[in-house]
């Protein structure tokens, strides 16, 4: 029987070690714990990597994290071979944090190209090195002006935060929801929508992944990329650095 979590990351993005008590084992060898600081994938952003520490000092190394049948279910995925710890054996969580600095910083970008976009999302992956964000539109518009536009919205350093509404107070607003196609973090009885700028005035969107808390962090990056996917669907390709790192493009 799967139990639900305390999932200490929605309220600390920063949050990179945590205790917890085994709460179950899954036949595929899936550990649940009673709380856990372990993103799961979830809307286009990867789970978390990194190991559950033993008391005697030993490792399980986690090779990913995911959701259950439910949002409140996470399941923390053993890489292969490692041992299987006990009902009630208490762990200490060590998220890879390099890892998912990077994947925060990249979620952030996306969320900032969506505002120098301001078209629906039909689609978006979030990579350690590469993001895309995929839009409903037919402009011909140009990287390099793309570029630019982020960097400002980067360098000014505006702050980044998450505000809880109801999915009542969601359903009632649905002009917020900048994706098409895919369905905000709803279920949990509360939503998280993640601001940037002072009362929200660079964007608001709801978003349950994980995020920096000032643009600054994300640093360099650029568009690498825009491809025609359809006559009104475009591909942007997001990668940290500067334009003049686009050698290999």
């Amino acid at each position: 029987m799967t139990r639900t979590v305390t999932a200490l990351f929605r309220d600390d993005f920063y949050l990179s070690t945590c205790e917890a008590s085994v709460t179950g084992i899954l036949e595929d060898g899936g550990i649940e714990l009673d709380q856990t600081c372990f993103y799961a994938t979830s809307g286009g952003q990867p789970g978390d990597t990194g190991f559950l520490e033993r008391a005697d000092g030993s490792r399980i190394d986690i090779a990913v994290a995911r959701h259950g049948e439910t949002k409140d279910i996470i399941i923390h995925v053993p890489a292969e071979g490692q041992p299987a710890p006990e009902i009630g054996e208490k762990l200490v969580l060590h998220i890879d944090w390099p890892r998912r600095y990077r994947l925060m910083r990249m979620h952030t970008a996306c969320h900032l190209l969506s505002v120098v976009c301001p078209f629906p999302i039909t689609g978006a992956s979030v990579g350690e090195d590469e993001s895309r964000v995929d839009f409903d539109m037919n402009e011909t518009i140009d990287r390099d002006e793309v570029t630019t536009a982020l960097m400002k919205l980067v360098d000014e350093n505006h702050p980044v935060y998450v505000q809880w509404i109801t999915d009542d107070e969601l359903a009632a607003n649905p002009g917020i929801v900048k994706s098409k196609n895919v369905r905000p973090p709803i279920g949990l009885g509360r939503v998280s929508l993640v601001c940037i700028g002072e009362n929200s005035a660079v964007d608001s969107q709801p978003c349950g992944g994980t995020h920096v808390s000032e643009t600054q962090e994300v640093g360099a990056i650029h568009i690498a990329k825009i491809e025609k996917k359809g006559k009104e669907n475009r591909r942007f390709r997001i990668r940290f650095g500067t334009a003049e790192d686009r050698a290999s493009v």
